[in-house]
């Protein structure tokens, strides 16, 4: 797939994000907004990596095949651009994180997402991962940034020396991991599609997205970029990895499973997610963030 600036979206798009472009009719919009993708790490980007303490992995377990969404933290520098097509990670995930094996993997397809919510800019670069003595790097094949909207701005943050707790496992959410998911703001979804894996966000006012039983969520899919970049992966390949974090207390909920999307005839469009895993773990990331401000163009009212 060639990826590299000004080539023709058909290069950038597989048929699931056409599909969807087609059906919602935003095909040229895709293709304006596509040229945007590209394979090269430009200096911008590169000093905003080096500023981030948070980066959000996706990818499919190798032994199961389960898709997973994955925090990694330190301190800002512990992600660098290493050349102008390299991404380099100091450490990586506990052994107790889903994604442990997908991320020591060599050739393991990988999204990332660098979110710094002090300014509300994000970065997705996805490629293929290589292990090295201090983590591993990922080759990418795919560079670029997403506008602000749905972020919310969180002026400040501590690194904090809090100890994981255990990682607990369940098939179904609990009452009060049902409840920390209605509270979220934002969450990360992980998808993916014949030789290639993405992070992307989502956000809006507490409410967007809820748990309509133990093993099903739903959220509104707001507009965005046109790309339909998640949407156009699921149209291919149901599986999803979504991750949920307190982002004062760093507990994390992952959540492994497959998604739909319907259409309704207004334009609306609704994601459902079947959940297959659970994973639960107490002061996960060792960040404690300020209040957040939330983004002006959430809806005022979720549903």
């Amino acid at each position: 797939m060639n990826t590299h600036p000004g080539m023709d979206a058909v290069d950038v798009f597989h048929r699931g994000s056409r599909a969807v472009q087609d059906r919602v009719g935003v095909r040229d919009t895709a293709d304006h907004v596509g040229r945007a993708i590209g394979q090269g790490i430009k200096p911008v980007a590169a000093a905003f990596l080096e500023l981030q303490p948070l980066l959000i992995a996706g990818a499919a377990d190798p032994a199961t095949g389960r898709v997973w969404a994955s925090p990694l933290s330190g301190a800002p520098g512990f992600v660098r651009a290493t050349g102008p097509h390299r991404v380099s990670v100091a450490g990586g995930p506990p052994p107790t994180d889903p994604l442990a094996t997908a991320l020591t993997a060599p050739g393991t397809p990988v999204g990332t997402l660098a979110l710094d919510p002090r300014t509300r800019r994000r970065m997705r670069l996805n490629g293929r991962l290589r292990p090295t003595g201090r983590g591993f790097a990922i080759e990418a094949d795919r560079v670029f940034a997403n506008c602000p909207k749905y972020l919310q701005k969180r002026e400040t943050y501590d690194l904090t020396d809090r100890t994981p707790g255990p990682a607990l496992r369940s098939a179904e959410l609990t009452p009060a991991q049902a409840e920390f998911v209605a509270a979220a703001d934002t969450f990360f979804v992980a998808t993916v599609h014949t030789g290639g894996a993405d992070v992307s966000h989502r956000g809006g006012n507490p409410g967007f997205v809820r748990a309509d039983t133990p093993r099903e969520l739903s959220w509104r899919d707001y507009p965005g970029n046109s790309m339909f970049l998640t949407l156009g992966n699921l149209e291919t390949d149901p599986r999803a990895g979504l991750l949920f974090l307190d982002w004062t207390t760093g507990t994390a909920l992952q959540l492994t499973g497959e998604a739909r999307t319907e259409f309704a005839g207004d334009g609306e469009r609704t994601v459902r997610f079947t959940l297959t895993e659970a994973v639960h773990t107490p002061a996960a990331v060792p960040l404690r963030w300020s209040a957040p401000e939330y983004s002006p163009a959430n809806p005022a009212r979720p549903r």
